[in-house]
């Protein structure tokens, strides 16, 4: 019984890895068409009270990076593109 125990465990453990690195590659390779960009950033920047200038600088962002990161907020070190443009003050560029 401990074995087929074992056996599960490493069975959704392995099944696990396999469903992030799936969502990992999806949203970290530049995977996007330009035409997604539009519905990714508003998703992106629905959470914020700044929606304007929120737009604006993900819809460049994704443009140049083909990337969004999921969710509303964080979660940039699925879009290493995305994460890594910098303002000339260094702060982050894309929301």
């Amino acid at each position: 019984m401990a074995t087929s125990r074992s056996s599960i465990l490493f069975l959704v453990s392995i099944l696990l890895l396999i469903t992030l690195s799936n969502v990992a590659e999806a949203y970290g390779r530049g995977k996007l068409r330009s035409s997604e960009c539009n519905p990714k950033c508003s998703y992106r920047c629905s959470a914020t009270s700044h929606k304007k200038p929120c737009m604006f600088f993900c819809l460049k962002c994704c443009s140049k990076c083909l990337c969004v990161p999921p969710g509303t907020y964080g979660n940039k070190q699925v879009c290493p593109c995305y994460n890594n443009w910098k303002t000339k003050e260094g702060g982050p560029k894309c929301p």
